[in-house]
């Protein structure tokens, strides 16, 4: 049992949050291949909040990459630990995101981030902060292009486009699904965009989203329910 707290110095304004941004993101590597797709261990992590309570639930599972199976899971419930400012929502999840993966009983391998990377205004999503903070391989699969351009994929399952900011390069948009709306892809830390499509791909056998982002947004939800339930706002990780 673990209690959650928002950490010590932790940013407390925007300008404080910014600030943390652009000295962490000098630190983001971007050219290293990281582990090849369907390899080890692959990991999803999710939240979940409760405004009105002041409570966010973050999950962290483990899948065996080759066959999607279950390896592990665990969750962290605390106080939400920063407020709602587009661009800065990694500083709402990264204390419960940390503790879910500090929870967790084995290494978490390459960790899938249900949102952004380095598609983000500021080019530091919350792909790239947990990545940098943890060194861990990360990337960011987002349901939808924030404030990017793209042109449709064609079709077919695989297909992709430039996720574009202006003409930057930021992601691809790619089509895990054929005749599906395409899932938004970009590097988080520690690894290549041919990499992170390639991982999308091989988690999305089945589905448009990764099975890490749905197993791990059940699990979030479940632990808020749970956590909100109780009506204690006090924090904990649960470890399975």
């Amino acid at each position: 049992m673990t209690t959650v707290r928002i950490p010590a110095g932790w940013p407390a304004t925007e300008e404080e949050a910014r600030a943390v941004q652009d000295e962490l993101r000098a630190r983001v590597v971007r050219d290293e291949p990281g582990p090849p797709a369907g390899t080890g261990h692959v990991t999803g992590v999710d939240v979940a909040y409760d405004d009105e309570r002041d409570v966010v639930a973050a999950a962290a599972v483990v899948l065996d990459a080759a066959t999607l199976e279950a390896v592990a899971e665990a969750t962290a419930v605390g106080r939400v630990s920063f407020p709602y400012v587009p661009g800065l929502l990694a500083f709402r999840e990264i204390p419960t995101v940390l503790a879910a993966l500090d929870a967790l009983p084995c290494p978490p391998g390459l960790v899938v981030c249900d949102g952004y990377g380095l598609a983000h205004p500021r080019r530091f999503g919350l792909a790239s902060h947990l990545g940098v903070l943890t060194g861990l391989p990360t990337i960011g699969v987002a349901k939808n292009p924030f404030t990017f351009t793209y042109d449709e994929p064609d079709a077919p399952r695989g297909s992709w486009s430039p996720l574009l900011a202006g003409a930057e390069v930021v992601g691809r948009a790619l089509r895990t699904r054929g005749g599906v709306k395409p899932v938004f892809v970009s590097v988080g830390h520690r690894t290549t965009l041919d990499d992170a499509c390639a991982h999308t791909l091989a988690l999305t056998p089945a589905y448009r989203l990764p099975e890490t982002t749905r197993r791990a947004d059940a699990l979030c939800r479940r632990a808020l329910r749970e956590a909100t339930t109780r009506r204690t706002p006090s924090s904990r990780v649960t470890e399975s």
